[in-house]
């Protein structure tokens, strides 16, 4: 089961996602119950968390739901309760999650591919930083803005995003899977070579800081266009990702190349903080990013990050206006 969000006329709705068309949670409940002769209990919401695994109050509902979409054989069916993607403005998962966190090097050929040394998962940690949701997140579509203060030195870096779906504190690996909403797809775009003030006088902690200021430029975070169930899912570390620009593939990777797994990532954060529901890890990029080999984007460039099951996330990317 995928679900989105999605604006129509100004009206923020649920729907379940099927690539070229989205099927509204509403309408369809509607068309089901005159079909079947059964009342589904549905509310009203553009909160997936509602409708997803493992605490969502409405999420059986919505599996039967997706399971009679799902059957229909009669195309002409489906269309009526179905509008085009075209014809709808997708949104970002999760309107506001409380908290983004990502994976900096958790894929070995990417750490290896930026001039690094991976280490092994045994003599090392997850590293994690921050991007702040009202700024950052960007929703399927909508333009990437290249910041005039650091224009040439954007890159991408597609990402399985994990949602939590029920509160999270000091967890063991072995039951973190528990916890998961869904999944989504993230693109972590990063300015590589920020640097604030060049005419500064140099401190050992610039490099640090510069690599994480990279991080937090406006619109940096597009996310979407759904949410595949955790219960559909299955193993996350099968997932296969892909990422263009302008229908050129530079990455081509698998979650399956994770240093550490999502289970080991989610453990390791519950440790310390407190993860809620609709929070989003980010989970690190294979290689294949721009600054391996001196390639950044420009305006005009149309990147898509794709990850099998779930869908493609594309957003053009823009000059920023003066």
């Amino acid at each position: 089961m995928r679900l989105c969000r999605f604006s129509l006329d100004d009206i923020v709705l649920a729907g379940i996602y099927r690539d070229d068309s989205v099927v509204p949670i509403d309408q369809a409940c509607d068309a089901c119950c005159d079909a079947i002769g059964v009342d589904l209990l549905l509310p009203s919401t553009d909160n997936l968390l509602d409708l997803l695994p493992p605490d969502g109050e409405s999420f059986h509902a919505c599996c039967e739901l997706a399971r009679w979409i799902d059957g229909l054989e009669d195309d002409s069916a489906l269309a009526e309760i179905s509008i085009p993607i075209g014809d709808v403005q997708l949104l970002t998962p999760i309107a506001q999650p409380n908290k983004i966190l990502l994976l900096a090097g958790n894929y070995a050929a990417h750490v290896v591919e930026r001039g690094g040394v991976a280490a092994e998962r045994e003599e090392t940690f997850p590293y994690v930083f921050l991007k702040p949701p009202s700024t950052t997140l960007t929703n399927p579509f909508d333009p990437v803005v290249i910041p005039r203060t650091s224009p040439d030195h954007v890159d991408w870096e597609c990402e399985l995003g994990v949602v939590i779906g029920r509160t999270c504190r000091d967890v063991e690996e072995s039951e973190a899977l528990d916890y998961v909403a869904g999944y989504t797809i993230v693109n972590d775009v990063t300015d590589r070579k920020f640097t604030p003030n060049p005419d500064r006088k140099p401190r050992e902690r610039d490099k640090f800081f510069d690599w994480l200021h990279g991080k937090w430029h406006d619109t940096f975070c597009p996310m979407g266009p759904c949410i595949l169930s955790a219960d559909e899912a299955g193993d996350p570390q099968g997932f296969r990702l892909t990422l263009t620009v302008n229908d050129e593939v530079k990455q081509d990777g698998s979650t399956s190349q994770m240093v550490f797994p999502v289970a080991a990532v989610i453990s390791f954060l519950s440790k310390f903080v407190t993860l809620e529901v609709g929070d989003v890890i980010s989970t690190g990029t294979p290689s294949g990013v721009g600054s391996a080999k001196g390639t950044y984007l420009k305006p005009g460039d149309v990147v898509v990050a794709s990850i099998d099951r779930i869908g493609s996330l594309e957003n053009p990317f823009v000059a920023q206006d003066d």
